[in-house]
């Protein structure tokens, strides 16, 4: 489809920037140029610019961190909204005490405020990445729990409805995932409500540091999407990925982690498309030798060349 470039031109100003590599604004630094991108730092930016792009029928993608997605190196012919909407404000004065954060926020601050106010239910998230609107999409998680555990619920805006209250009943969570993921509708995630629980600064900061701590030695630090896979039932994704032969194996400059199988790392020089050729290569294998069909956790974004089969 044609862009109107010339109206979103009119609209954003000197904030709409052209054909930006995406490599720059994402944890894998890999990625091909959008054809453009807007920072958006408060609600109403967001609610504004999203609106806008509606109403020119121009496709666009909200991204915060950048994590959890791989994005083509042909790029995304579309728009990307940078969110940069990140205040947090915590209420201890009512009963359960509660958080309420921005869709742009990032998810382990708001799990270290909380644990500094002597707040537990969200020390497992002090060292993941990602914000708070990409958790709630897809229900991010570790150390035995996630979001879901969490959110009372979010603020949406919707496409030709405005904005509206969905409960974390209405999100319908499942493992790594929500309705907002499996029924992609035209939805953002403006903002969050969460419960936590009282505790002592000191236990709760403990349990963060303690959680935070095993994820970094057991988890490779630079450039990667995250957990590629899904962990499928009763298993680990890293564990059939290792023991399929294929812990450490290369494509050109990507990688899967020699610390985690199921981290494909980038030593500064690869590409999508070899990202690619391994979660390729250990769907095809896993299901080859242990009959399980790896499901991708990441998001791909953009046009990919599929690898031919052998």
């Amino acid at each position: 489809m044609s862009i109107p470039m010339r109206k979103l031109q009119d609209f954003f100003g000197a904030r709409l920037q052209e054909n930006v590599r995406m490599a720059n604004y994402t944890t894998s630094r890999v990625g091909g140029p959008a054809l453009g991108l807007v920072s958006v730092n408060t609600i109403a930016e967001l609610r504004d610019a999203a609106n806008a792009l509606w109403s020119l029928d121009v496709p666009f993608k909200l991204i915060g961190s950048g994590s959890n997605i791989l994005v083509s190196d042909s790029g995304y012919q579309g728009i990307v909204l940078l969110n940069h909407c990140h205040n947090i404000r915590i209420n201890t004065q009512e009963e359960p005490p509660s958080i309420y954060a921005e869709s742009g926020a990032n998810l382990s601050n708001v799990a270290r405020q909380s644990a500094l106010r002597g707040l537990s239910g969200l020390e497992w998230a002090g060292s993941v990445p990602g914000s708070v609107g990409g958790a709630v999409y897809g229900n991010a998680g570790a150390f035995g729990s996630d979001i879901s555990r969490s959110l009372v619920s979010i603020q949406a805006l919707v496409r030709g409805e405005g904005e509206m209250t969905l409960t974390a009943e209405e999100l319908m969570f499942s493992y790594r995932s929500s309705i907002l993921k499996r029924e992609p509708k035209d939805l953002l995630i403006l903002s969050a409500r969460l419960k936590a629980e009282r505790s002592e600064r000191a236990t709760a900061w403990k349990a963060l540091l303690e959680m935070s701590e095993k994820r970094q030695a057991n988890q490779p630090t630079g450039a990667s999407t995250g957990s590629t896979f899904k962990n499928p039932p009763g298993d680990y994704a890293g564990r059939l990925i290792e023991a399929a032969g294929l812990k450490g194996m290369t494509d050109g400059h990507a990688q899967f982690s020699g610390l985690h199988a199921n981290f494909i790392v980038n030593d500064g020089n690869s590409s999508a498309q070899e990202y690619l050729k391994l979660i390729r290569t250990a769907q095809k294998t896993v299901k080859k030798k242990f009959g399980v069909q790896l499901e991708l956790e990441i998001e791909l974004i953009g046009d990919f060349d599929e690898p031919a089969k052998e």
